[in-house]
């Protein structure tokens, strides 16, 4: 089982896209994956098509330890599962101040998981608080998602430094695994110049599949689908599929 953090705390650069549609894509391919929304805006658990203030339980009860993890779990018609998230999460960041052990919520929450799983794509919130720690303590890999635009770099220092922290104290298997360039456009020669200053950077961390920006990827969650369901045939869903290729090929999960 392979535990993915999905972080970067700038928001708008198309993380919470990039969670549904790689879970998406690895579930098409027949494997077993669990999207976990640990964002108090809960955006991947509306973006899904789910009603957040007609659930039972979310992860704020689970973090808490009031319902084991399964009872928690929702099932999607894609055939992937869903810890969701509501607005009950954007108090408990206080709330679990005092709490001894607050970094491994999540991470001792997933102990109790069926291991079965091939996947946990975990969605950070656009911060560096601690439910981004808690993901970051419970992943294994670290995939950033990045604008191909100016100041994409701008504040990528900042993560950087939080995920050095964490793998010095908390989490030592820790690795940034994939940068995602998002939101390309190769008409315009800005996204071209950024995407050589990103390989340039990153290096083989860097996806060789840009997120190119297609309308289709933005129209998906009004109608609470992964753009697979929406529009199989777009330039987002050739996209997703490539990268999620890349990603069990770097991941050894390719059979």
């Amino acid at each position: 089982m392979k535990i993915i953090a999905f972080a970067n705390q700038k928001g708008g650069v198309g993380k919470t896209t990039s969670v549904i549609n790689c879970g998406a894509g690895l579930a098409k391919q027949g494997k077993k994956i669990l999207l976990i929304d640990l964002d108090p805006q809960a955006h991947l658990t509306l973006s899904l098509g789910v009603e957040t203030h007609e659930l039972e339980n979310t992860i704020y009860d689970v973090l808490k330890g009031n319902v084991q993890i399964s009872k928690a779990l929702l099932d999607l018609p894609s055939g992937m599962q869903l810890l969701p998230s509501s607005i009950e999460l954007s108090a408990a960041e206080m709330e679990f101040a005092g709490e001894p052990g607050r970094e491994f919520l999540l991470k001792n929450a997933l102990k109790k998981l069926d291991q079965s799983l091939d996947f946990i794509l975990i969605d950070c919130p656009p911060s560096l608080g601690l439910f981004t720690i808690n993901g970051l303590a419970a992943a294994d890999d670290v995939y950033i998602p990045l604008q191909t635009e100016y100041l994409a770099l701008h504040g990528t220092g900042q993560l950087m430094q939080v995920v050095d922290v964490v793998q010095q104290r908390l989490n030592d298997q820790l690795k940034v695994a994939g940068v995602i360039g998002t939101l390309y456009d190769r008409r315009k020669t800005l996204n071209r110049e950024v995407t050589d200053k990103l390989k340039e950077h990153f290096k083989d961390t860097l996806f060789n599949t840009l997120i190119r920006t297609n309308v289709s990827l933005a129209e998906a969650p009004s109608y609470g689908q992964d753009i697979f369901t929406y529009k199989p045939d777009s330039a987002g869903a050739a996209d997703y599929e490539a990268l999620v290729n890349e990603i069990l090929e770097r991941s050894g999960n390719d059979g």
